[in-house]
């Protein structure tokens, strides 16, 4: 029953097949028996939850029907508010940061039915590739509890994967959502930036979306992701008024008909053999059911200068609300850098200090990317890639994402540009989607 798809166990509620405290309480009682292992639901909200699934089943007795989503057991990652519970990102000085307020998707959930049991772990300030803190702890992969689930959502994907929730809200800006799906065996879908209000997702109040981040959903079956996108998308309250989103219908859903082109790997960032072995078995699934697969095709632009300007626009838009006293530490040590450091630190020093005239020229350099990508998907249904090198790997928490290293086939690699393929395409703005391609021989998950 915990595996279910999310629209499934929706409609067996709407059908009266399982009562919505019914279904709660076998989540619940889940979470009390692997969390422990996992610590992946870390702010608990069982109570008002209970009450709201009481609800839902009375509402459905009177014959009121909520939404899509009534009385489905869900979580959300730590990083969105939710009215009386903590948003703390991790930090520590923000351990009792108490929120007045639902962030908007919240309550377009909410709207749509959803009971939200609780909020799951991430990593400090949501930055790494795995799902640590001072405030929560580690959170462990359900396929390997030595091994990372990922980040920044690496709390959603481990409850998914664990069954002990129907269905996360993720976010991510350098693979949060993707690379701890890939990790834990799920779905994740990075939507087109600022396709989903992004308000109240947040630290601090910010009316603006933040530059390449976007929210979107984490889930067991591609149908929930498609649910969770249509109820989720639409302008945020300011533009409302003028504004809708009409995404429209794929150009066929037949595999047949489409043409899928395959990036395999690239210099920037190689894959191993686990990885490599999972795209091989795609493709060759692709072509028996007659799909038109195109090897190493990718728009004709420069890999690594796409790589430098997502780095720059990462960092620019991370560190633009950076509190006075760390970020002119940052000014100091941009300003001393040599004019041929071409280090990742000078680089990332750069960004986070850029003049508006540098940050221009790099978003120019963007539009130029974007403009190779519309026309290259003129023709392409598909891009099949990697999103990163390895499977799961170990937890890894000394030193920082730039200066840690890690394996990959015996070799070691940079960890940071583990970011390398979540990067260049939400650079990009583009959409994205991770799902389940199978498992190593060792037993662990690998999504493209």
């Amino acid at each position: 029953l915990a595996f279910r798809a999310a629209t499934d166990l929706a409609a067996a509620i709407r059908r009266k097949e399982i009562g919505a405290v019914e279904l709660l309480e076998h989540y619940l009682a889940r979470v009390e028996r692997h969390d422990g292992a996992l610590n992946a639901v870390v702010v608990r909200d069982f109570d008002r939850a209970r009450e709201r699934a009481k609800a839902a089943d009375a509402a459905l007795a009177r014959g009121e029907l909520w939404g899509p989503l009534h009385g489905l057991p869900m979580t959300v990652k730590e990083a969105f508010n939710i009215t009386g519970l903590p948003t703390s990102w991790g930090v520590p000085e923000m351990k009792g940061n108490t929120a007045a307020g639902n962030a908007y998707a919240v309550d377009r959930l909410l709207d749509a039915g959803a009971v939200i049991f609780g909020k799951t772990n991430v990593p400090l300030l949501l930055s790494d590739l795995q799902s640590y803190n001072a405030i929560y702890g580690t959170t462990n992969n359900p396929w390997d509890t030595a091994r990372a689930p990922g980040g920044s959502s690496g709390g959603s994907a481990a409850a998914l994967a664990a069954g002990m929730t129907a269905l996360e809200l993720g976010s991510d800006i350098g693979g949060s959502i993707r690379n701890p799906a890939h990790f834990c065996g799920v779905y994740g879908h990075k939507p087109t930036w600022n396709a989903l209000p992004q308000i109240g997702h947040e630290l601090f109040p910010l009316m603006n979306p933040v530059d390449i981040g976007v929210i979107g959903p984490l889930a067991r079956h591609p149908d929930d992701l498609a649910l969770a996108l249509d109820l989720l998308s639409g302008p945020n309250p300011l533009d409302a008024s003028g504004l809708k989103v009409d995404l429209p219908a794929p150009r066929t859903r037949s595999l047949r008909e489409m043409k899928v082109a395959v990036w395999r790997d690239d210099p920037m960032m190689p894959v191993g053999r686990d990885v490599a072995e999972r795209i091989e078995h795609v493709v060759q699934a692709l072509r028996q059911v007659g799909t038109e697969v195109r090897e190493i095709e990718r728009p004709p632009f420069d890999v690594e200068a796409a790589w430098d300007t997502y780095r720059f626009l990462l960092f620019a838009a991370l560190n633009a609300l950076q509190p006075d006293e760390p970020y002119n530490g940052m000014v100091q040590a941009a300003a001393g850098l040599d004019p041929s450091d071409s280090s990742e630190m000078a680089g990332i020093l750069r960004g986070s200090t850029c003049r508006f005239r540098d940050w221009a020229a790099h978003n120019e350099k963007r539009a130029r990317f974007r403009a190779h990508w519309a026309e290259f998907f003129g023709d392409v249904d598909i891009l099949l890639a990697p999103i990163c090198p390895t499977p799961a790997f170990p937890h890894q928490h000394e030193g920082e994402m730039v200066t840690r290293s890690m394996e990959v086939d015996g070799q070691s690699r940079s960890y940071w540009m583990q970011v390398f393929w979540a990067g260049i395409f939400g650079m990009a703005y583009l959409p994205a989607t991770v799902f389940p391609a199978g498992l190593t021989a060792g037993g662990l998950p690998v999504g493209l």
